[in-house]
């Protein structure tokens, strides 16, 4: 529509006083200062500061107040048109205008009646400036009519059936607010079964016996005039049926499969579909081409209304409404077009401007159809106006060039469509007025050093002046750091210093004049204490000083305030102030505390505290010190309900002072024999108002305390039943979980018998889902603490609260917390699963996250299965083991560690929640590379010969790729452990057996080996062996062992051992002593070893240069092989000089033929300790 003369909805922001100039072109007009002097010569035109609304319905019981109030100098004069024309208000004494306001006031209360007043009113406030309008307000009385008389026939029907009732309300101004109750004006209960329409009709799904009543009563409310209509009462009989049939569900509103609707920008937009059915149908909501906003999306009436606040062009589509039941699915699609009444995009702003100046007026507005744009001037089509020269429209544009003072007006931008207008009122006021400053000239500002200085400089002029700042009388002009300069002409330094003081110039121009100002700066010392108050212990009956020096600017007076705990000191005697000091006298217990000296000056203020603690003087002589004896003569009085008074007598201090007593209660009913902390209260008391909770037997008994302890308790009052009394609390921990897809599992921490405060304690327990409109269901429980609710949604915010309630009444409305039903398994599997292979025990896995309402539950993280099903080298078929990795949250990605090498490997990844694991992703299968092969499973040594040893192996146990080569490293090792020359020899990887030749005869060997595959060389094995002995030599060794010298020789040192040892039991049975019995005790000769007790030989002989004595198992096998168990090698002697490792049961890591050994350097490594023969070898 296009409306002629209209002002805009919004009012224009309005100040105390008229226009500011100081502002140049194209920007918000401003207040003039409140500034006599410029009051006396400025103008502005009129602006409309407060105004009836558009559409303005009104009380017929009260008098017509239509607003319309205005400001502008000179003070504008007002007039109003009706329907269009002019409403001359003299010739109608029922109207009156306030006196300097434009506000119309219609006394209909004495005569006259509203209807008569109704129309469309314009106010148009004008003065010599130009003339500003009102919006065309629309007068209506509002209307409450009654309900047509009209003769209602009892309904009767069949359980199951359909019905609905109707309201059909009469048509009132405003619409009237519909609900149905019965006679005893109680509201009828609704559900999703039963439930009222948009248009005030009652729907029922289906019917059941228990619907049958006579009292259906729709009501109407009339806000406006506070009446309510009613509605001629409707009978229902429900008759019940044997079975009822069962129906899917079928739409009784809106009918058909599809409906449109239109919705204006900014309202609710509110979609409604109600269905029959048996059983009762479920309604649904989607976005065919969308989704539902998610902050502005709310169902109402058990979901069967869909509500979208703040609806806008991006709300238009179409909304499907779903109703479902066990035996059918429904739908109903409804296209909603979303227009638009106009909204500003740049309201029209005021303009001063001086003579010459350039502006513009811009007025943008849209709207669904856009709207037209239209200009007025002082309230006239700008097409009928007079003439500007200096202005100039261009659509929603006004430009202005070189404007003079006759250019002064009040301009109105209308913009409008069918469904409504908008129009602005801004004026363009042409003043030339050169600058003013408004600050007080030779202004004093004090500041303490190093705090923010700001000096003033308020302006005025048009055009708007530019602001200089100078320092001194022939400074240069002020710029940015250390100084800020704010748009209202206020100079700041953010850091005053002592250099900082001086008097500041402000200077004001614009091209009609220049104006300025001086103000003055000081800087102060700050205020400092320099000496505090301290702490102090005195004893009773002294006198303590406390001392509060304070340094300050010269120039500043301060004032010295001591106070007491934060409040002024006692009006006593005892307490003097003198200069830096005070002191109190004769302190007594009261005066212990905190005391506070506080320095004041005009420009800051700081404070210093200590604490003054009172103890009792030392007597003479010294005095025993103890805990205080227990109170005694404990009286219960002032036994309310909720309270009672306990008084006692103190026992004796013991010469410490008493500084509290703790107060215990005990709980005859519920809890006997244990003792509860009740209250506490200064050592000066000996009486307390103690509060109680209804329903206990109290016993009270109360200890003293001092710094050296705390006293016995008391003898116990006497009890004290208290009245049972409405529990005061509800139950901790409230929790909703679901234990199975269908259920809502509500538990609770219960109250205890004290907390109970009353018989009969139970818990009502109330749940809704948090996203419906659901009314509340309840239950109360005995003394539980859990609730099973069964039939739910799978995985649904559930709103939850559990109040206490006992025989005498309820606990005050508990706190709702939020909970969920139970979780099901998972929907969907993870997509787009793919596998980086990092290295050859490493990979990395990557997944697209699954969405999260196919969760179905509390997402708890990613599992990974991962297993390897053939071995790569070998392509046969293993024991599948799968392996599996769980990644918490909401992760997508994780790396798979320790993974074999050259190995074929599938994968499936799962989401998991509370109930367990979703469908598995499709199998990916990725491999892994060769990697180093493990040592070679076994290693021994067969065949021995003079110069020939054969090795036998079996291949590595994991050899991570495919082999090579075989590598074998040997050397020999002479009787003193050292190491010869070490040869490396290459083996072909088919090969498990290998013989080396040209050996030395009767030499030990070392063996290190270890197989390679194209990643590398794998862990080693060691083993050692001997070749055999020359026959040659073996033959010397027996003939000189058979020669006849040989042989006397060792019988002639047989028989002198003999004569010796006889000669030696004679002395000893004739009680004589051995000659050189001493000697050999005092000096045993280390080379001499005792005979072995096993076989009777003599011990080794260690030689001098070895140090290490042969050992028994040092002798070579009859078989001739060395095998690992019987090796004559020790740690010390083979290892790499560290103690050795061991595992978990204590078997050795490490060993030289299993552990992987370093490379031994020829010669520099000791042997094992050397057998007979290689001695002999030696030897030759």
């Amino acid at each position: 529509m296009q409306l002629k003369i209209m002002p805009k909805k919004k009012r224009l922001s309005a100040g105390r006083v008229p226009l500011i100039l100081f502002l140049c072109q194209m920007i918000s007009a401003l207040d003039v200062p409140l500034d006599s002097k410029l009051l006396e010569d400025l103008v502005q035109p009129p602006t409309i500061t407060q105004q009836s609304p558009k559409d303005y319905i009104i009380d017929p019981r009260e008098n017509i107040v239509i607003q319309c109030e205005a400001k502008g100098k000179p003070p504008p004069s007002f007039s109003w048109t009706r329907n269009g024309t002019h409403f001359d208000i003299d010739k109608d004494p029922l109207v009156t205008m306030k006196a300097g306001s434009g506000t119309l006031v219609i006394n209909i209360l004495s005569e006259g009646k509203a209807e008569t007043y109704e129309g469309v009113y314009q106010c148009t406030a004008r003065n010599e400036r130009g003339a500003a309008i009102s919006n065309n307000i629309v007068v209506r009385p509002s209307r409450s009519p009654l309900w047509t008389k009209e003769k209602l026939e009892p309904i009767t029907l069949r359980s199951g059936q359909s019905l609905v009732l109707p309201c059909r309300p009469p048509i009132g101004l405003p619409p009237a607010i519909i609900f149905w109750m019965d006679n005893s004006f109680q509201r009828l209960p609704q559900s999703e079964r039963v439930s009222q329409g948009l248009n005030g009709d009652l729907y029922f799904s289906n019917v059941l016996p228990e619907d049958s009543r006579e009292d259906y009563i729709c009501y109407a409310r009339f806000n406006h005039t506070q009446t309510i209509q009613q509605k001629q009462p409707i009978s229902v009989k429900v008759i019940s049926a044997k079975s009822s049939r069962e129906r899917p569900p079928t739409f009784l509103t809106p009918e058909g499969n599809a409906s449109n609707k239109e919705e204006l920008r900014g309202n609710v937009l509110s979609l409604e579909c109600i269905a029959e059915g048996l059983p009762t149908p479920i309604i649904y909501w989607i976005k065919e081409d969308g989704t539902l906003p998610t902050n502005r999306t709310f169902y109402r009436n058990f979901q069967k209304t869909l509500q979208i606040t703040q609806v806008s062009e991006a709300d238009s589509g179409k909304y499907q409404c779903i109703a479902k039941n066990a035996l059918g699915v429904i739908h109903h699609t409804i296209s909603v077009t979303v227009k638009a009444a106009p909204y500003w995009i740049m309201a029209p702003q005021n303009l001063v401007l001086s003579p010459g100046e350039d502006g513009a007026l811009n007025c943008r507005a849209n709207g669904n159809p856009k709207p037209k744009i239209s200009w007025l001037s002082n309230g006239v089509p700008i097409e009928i106006a007079p003439d500007d020269p200096s202005r100039k429209i261009n659509g929603d544009t006004i430009m202005f060039s070189s404007v003079q003072e006759r250019s002064s007006a009040v301009y109105q931008c209308n913009a409008s469509n069918e469904y409504g207008y908008l129009l602005g009122n801004a004026f363009v006021n042409v003043l030339a007025e050169p600058p003013r400053i408004l600050t007080s000239t030779n202004t004093l500002y004090q500041v303490i050093a190093n705090r923010p200085a700001l000096l003033d400089c308020a302006f005025f002029g048009s055009p708007l002046p530019s602001i200089e700042w100078f320092k001194g009388t022939k400074g240069s002009a002020l710029h940015e750091d250390p100084y800020v300069f704010h748009e209202n002409g206020t100079l700041e330094i953010p850091v005053a210093q002592k250099d900082s003081t001086g008097t500041y110039t402000c200077v004001a121009k614009n091209k009609l004049g220049m104006a300025k100002n001086e103000v003055h700066l000081e800087i102060k010392d700050p205020t400092r204490i320099i000496k505090q108050p301290e702490y102090a212990v005195v004893q009773r009956g002294s006198t303590v000083s406390f001392e509060c020096k304070v340094k300050h600017d010269h120039t500043l007076i301060p004032t010295v305030t001591w106070l007491k705990d934060h409040g002024e000191l006692p009006s006593d005697g005892r307490f003097t102030i003198d200069k830096d000091h005070l002191v109190v006298a004769d302190v007594s217990d009261d005066d212990g505390g905190t005391y506070t000296c506080v320095a004041n000056t005009t420009l800051d203020n700081v404070s210093a505290s200590a604490v003054l603690s009172v103890v009792a003087p030392t007597p003479t002589p010294a005095p025993i010190y103890d805990v205080p004896n227990p109170p005694f003569d404990l009286e219960l009085t002032d036994q309310l309900d909720k309270s009672v008074q306990l008084s006692w007598t103190p026992g004796d201090d013991n010469n410490s002072p008493i500084t509290k007593f703790i107060i215990e209660y005990e709980n005859a009913m519920h809890e006997a024999g244990l003792w509860h902390h009740q209250a506490e209260v200064p050592g000066t008391q000996t009486r307390a108002q103690l509060k109680l909770s209804p329903y206990v037997n109290y016993s009270f008994r109360v200890m003293a305390e001092n710094s050296l302890g705390r006293s016995s308790p008391s003898e116990a009052s006497e009890q004290y039943l208290t009245k049972a009394a409405e529990p005061d609390k509800n139950p901790m921990m409230v929790e909703g979980l679901g234990s199975e897809p269908d259920n809502l599992v509500i538990t609770w921490q219960p109250l205890n018998g004290f907390e109970s405060n009353g018989p009969g304690l139970q818990y009502k327990v109330s749940w809704r889902q948090k996203d419906g409109d659901d009314e509340w269901t309840s239950v109360i429980v005995a003394n539980v603490s859990k609730y099973i609710v069964s039939g739910t949604p799978t995985f649904v915010p559930y709103l939850i609260k559990v109040q206490a309630l006992n025989d005498v009444g309820f606990a005050p409305e508990p706190a709702v917390v939020m909970g969920h039903s139970g979780e099901d398994l998972p929907m969907v599997a993870p997509g787009n699963v793919h596998v980086t292979v990092v290295n050859s025990t490493l990979a990395e896995v990557h997944w697209d996250p699954v969405p999260l309402k196919s969760v179905r539950g509390h997402l708890q993280g990613y599992r990974i299965y991962y297993w390897t099903d053939q071995n790569s080298s070998k392509r046969n078929r293993r024991h599948i083991e799968k392996k599996i990795l769980t990644f918490q949250g909401s992760k997508t990605h994780g790396m798979l560690p320790g993974l074999e090498p050259f190995s074929h490997y599938t994968l499936n990844v799962r989401v998991v929640n509370g109930k367990g694991e979703g469908p598995a992703s499709p199998d990916r299968v990725f491999h892994t590379p060769e990697g180093v092969p493990s040592a070679p499973s076994s290693l021994k040594i067969v065949n021995p010969t003079l110069d020939s040893l054969t090795l036998e192996w079996d291949p590595p146990s994991h050899p991570n790729g495919i082999l090579t080569e075989y590598t074998l490293k040997y050397q020999p090792i002479n009787s003193t452990h050292e190491l010869g020359p070490l040869v490396d020899l290459k083996i072909p990887a088919n090969k498990t057996r290998w013989t080396l030749k040209n050996l030395n005869f009767s030499t030990r060997y070392k063996f290190y080996f270890y197989a390679q595959t194209s990643a590398g060389s794998g862990s080693q094995i060691t083993e050692e062996a001997v070749t055999t002995v020359d026959e040659a030599m073996a033959s010397r060794q027996v003939d000189i062992a058979t020669q006849g010298w040989f042989i006397g020789l060792m019988c002639a040192v047989a028989l002198l051992i003999l004569i010796l040892l006889i000669v030696c039991f004679i002395r000893r049975n004739k009680g004589g002593k051995y000659p050189v019995k001493e000697k050999e005790d005092a000096h045993a000769d280390p080379e001499i070893q005792p005979m072995k007790e096993d076989d009777g030989t003599f011990g080794e002989y260690s030689d001098a240069e070895d140090h290490k004595p042969l050992k028994k198992g040092s002798r070579t096998p009859s078989d001739r092989t060395v095998k690992k168990e019987d090796s004559d090698d020790s740690l010390v002697d083979y290892g790499e000089g560290v103690n050795g490792q061991f595992n978990e049961d204590g078997s050795f890591i490490g060993q030289y033929s299993g552990k992987k050994e370093k490379e031994p350097a020829e010669g520099n490594e000791s042997s094992e300790a050397p057998s007979p023969v290689n001695a002999m070898n030696s030897f030759v």
